[in-house]
C-alpha cells in the first residue's frame, strides 16, 4: 500500500505591502481609479499657484518640478492614497497631493504649435464659418464649459466662444460633457 502523506496545513502568505506607485499596466487595466473610482485617465486642473510635482506619492519624495500657474490643465493617470499621478501637456509626469487639484476643466490652445506664427480661432457659435470673437496664441489657457459635436465652449480673458475640440489639450477627442 503506498504511503499517504498527512494533510498539510494551509499556507497563508503575508499581506503584500501597498505598492509605492502603480505600474502603467495596472493603470491601463484598471480604467477606474482605485481610490476615487473615477475614470483613469481623466483631466483636471491645478488649484493652487504653487504645486510641487514629486517623483513619488508622498512628501518624503523629492520635488522634480514646481508648477506656478493655477488653472493649468493636467491629466490624472494614476492614484495612490491621497496622491494623484499627473501628466502635463508636455508629457512631464509626477505625483501631486489630491487637494491641489480641481475638477474644473481647462485647456491649453494647441500647445504642439507653441512658438509657431499661428492663432486658434474662437467663434461666436460652434461652426467654422461663424464670426470670430477672438484669437488665441498656442499655449493660452482657457476655461472649458462644455464640449459636444467636436466643439468646446471656452472662456479666456472675458471672451467666450467656441473652439474646435481638436485644437485644445485638456479635453479628449470626441469627449462630451
Amino acid at each position: 500500500m503506498p504511503a499517504t502523506s498527512a494533510p498539510q496545513p494551509e499556507t497563508v502568505a503575508a499581506a503584500a505591502p501597498k505598492p509605492e506607485k502603480p505600474t502603467a499596466a495596472a493603470i491601463a487595466a484598471a480604467g477606474r481609479g482605485p481610490v476615487t473610482d473615477l475614470p483613469l485617465p481623466r483631466f483636471a486642473s491645478l488649484k493652487s499657484a504653487k504645486v510641487n510635482l514629486r517623483i513619488g506619492p508622498g512628501k518624503d519624495y523629492p520635488v522634480s518640478w514646481l508648477f506656478m500657474k493655477p488653472g493649468l490643465p493636467v491629466e490624472i493617470i494614476g492614484e495612490y492614497d491621497l496622491w494623484r499621478r499627473i501628466r502635463d501637456s508636455e508629457g512631464t509626469e509626477g505625483w501631486v497631493y489630491h487637494s491641489l487639484l480641481s475638477g474644473s476643466r481647462t485647456s491649453i490652445a494647441a500647445p504642439w504649435l507653441k512658438g509657431k506664427p499661428t492663432t486658434i480661432d474662437i467663434h461666436r457659435t460652434p461652426a467654422a464659418d461663424a464670426p470670430l470673437v477672438a484669437m488665441m496664441e498656442p499655449g493660452v489657457v482657457s476655461s472649458v464649459e462644455e464640449c459636444k459635436s467636436g466643439w468646446c465652449s471656452v472662456e479666456v480673458s472675458s471672451r467666450a466662444g467656441f473652439v474646435k475640440q481638436n485644437e485644445l489639450w485638456g479635453v479628449y477627442p470626441d469627449e462630451q460633457f
